[in-house]
């Protein structure tokens, strides 16, 4: 359950050949806007194209996903790149979709990402560096903001909020997010797959459970970055921090993490006072007149509640608890 350290630096290697094959396995749902940026960051890693093969899978979308992934396919293999269409339509999930994206990998290293992330062009290269060391087994790469295009997207990217450092800092364990992680084939052959039903939280569960049950350790490869675009809207901020409100109840249904304490609001009233009388009047002082500085502080208090409303109105389905078993469900063979 240890951070293990790492400096980032690439497998070092005597030729292509002997570097590991890997398997990007990326979920898509509803994700055609999506699909053209993505795969062009997948063509453009630097990683050599016959050690890795990109598994994009499709999870029931009612767009035209299914087709723009056909479509990539064929032409990413015109570039000597595997690029592979596959489907999950019986649960709608996104970790039931990178259970079938495990179910066809290859790869001895298998790597996460997502449909509305932007993977820097040495992502896998950096990503596998701390899998020179054989006692780790699962490897964070950093998330950072796409460029901001309004001041709430700015608030987002200043308080860093989808970094890793964040949940690689948890006081239960060590987690890494799945818009940003590789893990040993070895790790699920001894765990098993993502819960296929769970909606939220899955990354955190499948870490805990590979950490907890063997002996591997994680790592982080900060210079493996993904970029993810930040919510732009307050309706959509506080549905991210709702579910950051489920996912803390279903892994303490889980894994008996403690549960968040609502802010009393007493202490709600006395930070908004603080904000009017203190920190307006300093930060106009300062010249410092952007929303995104100016409101920090109701900013934070919306996300702390949002938080709250999704912790205690969410209720883990029975099913939700159910393990997809590597045994039964593998049919790619590792290279």
């Amino acid at each position: 359950m240890t951070l293990a350290q790492s400096d980032g630096a690439s497998v070092q290697s005597d030729g292509a050949d002997t570097l590991p094959f890997l398997s990007v396995i990326i979920p898509i749902y509803n994700g055609e806007d999506d699909v053209a940026d993505l795969v062009q960051c997948l063509w453009s890693q630097t990683y050599p194209a016959h050690r890795v093969e990109y598994l994009l899978v499709d999870n029931n979308s009612g767009d035209r996903t299914t087709d723009y992934l056909q479509s990539y396919a064929v032409r990413s293999a015109a570039r000597n790149i595997t690029l592979k269409a596959l489907q999950e339509n019986q649960i709608q999930s996104s970790y039931a979709a990178r259970n079938t994206g495990i179910k066809s990998a290859q790869g001895s290293i298998l790597v996460f990402t997502d449909a509305d992330c932007r993977p820097c062009s040495h992502w896998l290269t950096e990503l596998i560096g701390p899998f020179a060391d054989a006692s780790v087994g699962l490897v964070a790469g950093e998330i950072t903001g796409l460029p901001s295009q309004n001041w709430l997207e700015t608030y987002a990217d200043r308080q860093a909020t989808l970094s890793q450092t964040h949940t690689l800092a948890h006081p239960f364990c060590p987690y890494g997010q799945t818009a940003n992680l590789a893990v040993r084939r070895e790790a699920f052959q001894q765990v098993s797959l993502f819960r296929p039903y769970l909606t939220t939280g899955g990354d955190a569960d499948m870490c805990w459970r590979i950490q907890r049950e063997t002996s591997w350790a994680i790592a982080f490869a900060e210079a493996a970055q993904v970029q993810h675009r930040h919510r732009s809207t307050l309706a959509e901020l506080r549905s991210q921090w709702r579910r950051y409100g489920r996912s803390n109840r279903y892994l303490h249904e889980l894994h008996g993490i403690p549960l968040t304490q609502p802010l009393p609001l007493g202490e709600s009233v006395k930070r908004l006072a603080r904000w009017v009388l203190k920190e307006i009047p300093t930060l106009l002082m300062k010249g410092d007149r952007h929303l995104s500085t100016l409101l920090s502080t109701p900013l934070s208090l919306v996300c702390i509640h949002a938080r709250s409303q999704g912790q205690a109105q969410a209720s883990l389905s029975a099913n939700a608890r159910e393990i997809e078993r590597w045994e039964q469900s593998v049919v790619g063979e590792p290279r």
